[in-house]
């Protein structure tokens, strides 16, 4: 069996440089004991290299490909290893780690054995626009305070949870709301979009139960819509937010759909698992067990936590 590590060095604060003498001490001690098993160490050099290295391994034969970043260098790596019979697993250093939140409980020293060692599942992709995603894709405000979060994380002060409270408060006062058309299990319904979340995974910005339904195993994406509000009134949702309570708000609304598109005669960003883009139409669409996805092994306290 191949194992090729994707290592993004400039993802968080550059932790994931150091996994690579981990990563090297691991398979020499398996070669000593008679492991034949092969392994690659890959550094990314800019924004879509680790599509196109996950490509080039996959292609050729079949590997377990780590993922060593954040949800931006995971969502890559998925992209160029979709449509292949690889596996794909995660091992967190970015600075939010969303993803990782709905398939691992605990980030220690064993991680990487854990994770090397893990299991293979199947798990649900999301698809927008022809780009995959595991975890969430939204439009509207939200989309907006990513980029804005983006801006802050060039600071030290703000990390993780805290750029993306920063790219809130920056936003909410500045954003308004736009008329859309939105096609859910086929039936069309006229909106006034603040936002549309879908998503596959619970969590995204840093911590933030955004869906705390969800399923990554499913089949089916868990929305929600969000009309228009004033922005103290989206002040004060965001803390509900965090908690996965903010469906009680009337201007909350939530749905199951395997396949979601909205479209605008104005202009919205789109956010793909924190990758921002432009457009005036979004389509997405579930594919079920879509990846074979590498679990970590549980830790003894991951197992009493969950019992």
């Amino acid at each position: 069996m191949k194992h090729l590590f994707i290592i993004n060095p400039f993802a968080g604060k550059g932790g994931g440089v150091a996994y690579a003498k981990e990563i090297e001490k691991h398979f020499m001690k398996s070669k000593e004991l008679g492991n034949k098993e092969s392994y690659y160490i890959e550094f990314t050099k800019g924004p879509g290299d680790a599509t196109e290295i996950a490509r080039k391994y996959v292609e050729s034969d079949r590997c377990r490909v780590y993922a060593i970043g954040g949800d931006g260098t995971l969502n890559e790596v998925l992209n160029g290893v979709m449509g292949s019979s690889s596996s794909l697993g995660v091992i967190p250093a970015g600075s939010g780690n969303d993803f990782f939140r709905n398939i691992g409980d605990t980030v220690d020293s064993s991680l990487l054995y854990r994770t090397i060692n893990g299991t293979e599942e199947y798990i649900d992709v999301g698809r927008v626009n022809g780009r995959y995603f595991l975890n969430v894709a939204s439009v509207g405000i939200d989309a907006e305070i990513v980029a804005n979060a983006r801006k802050f994380k060039k600071y030290p002060m703000f990390f993780g949870m805290s750029s993306y409270i920063a790219g809130i408060f920056y936003t909410v006062f500045r954003y308004r709301s736009f008329n859309s058309i939105i096609n859910i299990n086929g039936m069309e319904h006229n909106k006034e979009t603040l936002l549309l979340t879908v998503a596959n995974g619970k969590y995204y910005g840093g911590g933030m139960k955004i869906a705390p339904r969800a399923s990554i195993n499913d089949g089916s994406f868990d929305a929600y819509h969000i009309d228009r509000a004033n922005p103290l009134k989206i002040v004060l949702f965001f803390p509900q937010l965090i908690r996965g309570r903010h469906e009680g708000f009337k201007e909350v609304e939530h749905f199951m759909s395997e396949e979601i598109r909205i479209r605008s005669e104005e202009r919205f960003l789109l956010n793909v698992d924190g990758e921002i883009f432009d457009t005036c139409e979004a389509a997405f669409n579930i594919i079920p067990n879509g990846l074979k996805m590498i679990v970590p092994l549980k830790t003894q306290i991951d197992i009493m936590y969950n019992m």
